[in-house]
């Protein structure tokens, strides 16, 4: 049996560029990271997407 190990250090939201996409980890509430990946276009439809949620 595998031992398990505590999620601790789950840092903070990042979105780095690797090659042509952009990595995005965001934290999630009880630990764990959602992980994901967009390309430019995906990317600028996201935070247009989340600066109309925000009111901003």
């Amino acid at each position: 049996m595998a031992a398990m190990k505590p999620r601790t250090g789950d840092g903070p939201m990042e979105a780095v560029r690797e090659g042509r996409l952009i990595i995005v980890r965001v934290p999630l509430e009880g630990g764990g990271r959602l992980v994901f990946s967009a390309n430019d276009d995906e990317a600028r439809e996201l935070r247009d997407a989340l600066s109309s949620s925000v009111g901003e």
